[in-house]
């Protein structure tokens, strides 16, 4: 099974991304985290990608399809995957299309976050992240503290503020992004009729773990 996450940054994804994976077995990939390995590495496609996340920009498909390709054919994508942050444009989307039909598979679900721009916002800056690449555990300062400050609950390792979650006019620019690059993705996938649109916001009082327990409900059937 194939998932996709759509949603401007802050909107949950990678949380409700996270307790499906939990709950089902799929394999969450997160083109974040892809990248950030990728760099931290030093590769040649990790240090082209850090010019453009460091301003806050898309990074272009040259270097992000070849990286989420190599994940895919990896077995740690064989049983199905759920991808968080690809595809960003229809562009990207289409090229996702064949180079699953080339393996056999298809998109079978995507689900569209949404959340208030204010909140978003908010969620971002009080983003922290667990600094251990196989733990990554996201906690938020207010709304999911770590029971001790600047610790992770899972593993004890530190948690970090991601370089590009400092600063709001890197945040509101990747939203600008966002609206004009990749919301035209819900349309794409509305056609195709496997979205499903989901609101998470402390407004109505609907986060990820409710979210996340009823699309679960519906994989499983």
């Amino acid at each position: 099974m194939v998932i996709i996450m759509l949603g401007a940054q802050g909107t949950g994804k990678g949380t409700v991304a996270g307790f499906i994976s939990q709950d089902t077995g799929l394999v969450q990939l997160s083109t974040g985290d892809i990248f950030r390995k990728n760099i931290k590495e030093q590769t040649k496609l990790g240090i082209e990608a850090n010019k453009y996340i460091a301003k806050g920009d898309l990074v272009p498909d040259e270097i992000t399809v070849p990286m989420v390709v190599e994940y895919l054919d990896s077995d740690i994508a064989k049983n199905g995957v759920i991808l968080d942050g690809f595809p960003r444009s229809l562009e990207q989307a289409e090229k996702l299309d064949k180079i699953l039909a080339q393996r056999g598979k298809k998109v079978d679900l995507v689900i569209n976050l949404t959340t208030p721009r204010d909140e978003i916002i908010d969620r971002i800056l009080t983003r922290r992240v667990c600094s251990n690449q196989q733990c990554k555990t996201t906690y938020n300062l207010k709304m999911n503290p770590p029971k001790v400050e600047g610790i992770c609950d899972k593993c004890g390792s530190e948690l970090i503020q991601r370089e590009d979650d400092s600063n709001e006019e890197s945040i509101n620019k990747r939203l600008e992004i966002y609206d004009t690059q990749t919301a035209p993705l819900v349309d794409y996938y509305n056609k195709k009729g496997i979205l499903r649109t989901e609101e998470i916001s402390v407004r109505i009082n609907r986060l990820g773990r409710q979210v996340a327990d009823d699309i679960i409900k519906d994989i499983k059937g």
